[in-house]
């Protein structure tokens, strides 16, 4: 076979790898919005850096749980798990510098802290209601765990 017989293979086994991870993500995202309680959140992973650290991905209420999944990963499970009871809101601001090329136009970015320290999440305004509702909505004194 002549040299580009083999790059036109190569890049037709490159094309259709594209295409099969662009599916399993379509069809992994569906699988996570089928129950509801979605949302577009971001995740500052990293606070090291001025704005930098973020990562695209979805929200999902989970009964007493928040779950965080990544938006280009292909793990069925969530990348992070925070419990309702140990988050509280301590405020908002705007997303500044490179803040504003990583994340959506729209969202705002929230500080949540929680047992393990300051949690960043960056969410739509509409998202942000629905969240502050989520936090307080567990009557005190209530145990779901029963």
């Amino acid at each position: 076979m002549a040299w580009w017989e083999w790059t036109l293979d190569a890049a037709g086994a490159i094309l259709i790898l594209a295409l099969l991870y662009g599916l399993a993500l379509v069809v992994r995202r569906r699988l996570i919005t089928r129950h509801g309680g979605t949302f577009e959140l971001s995740h500052r992973v990293r606070t090291s850096g001025d704005g930098r650290g973020w990562v695209l991905g979805i929200g999902r209420y989970s009964g007493e749980r928040l779950e965080w999944f990544r938006l280009f990963s292909l793990a069925p499970r969530p990348k992070r798990v925070w419990a309702r009871d140990s988050l509280s809101y301590d405020g908002r601001r705007e997303a500044f510098g490179t803040e504003r090329l990583s994340l959506y136009p729209d969202h705002v970015v929230i500080v949540c802290l929680s047992a393990s320290g300051d949690v960043e999440l960056a969410l739509s305004a509409g998202s942000l209601t629905g969240f502050q509702s989520w936090l307080e909505a567990r009557p005190p004194g209530t145990d779901w765990s029963r």
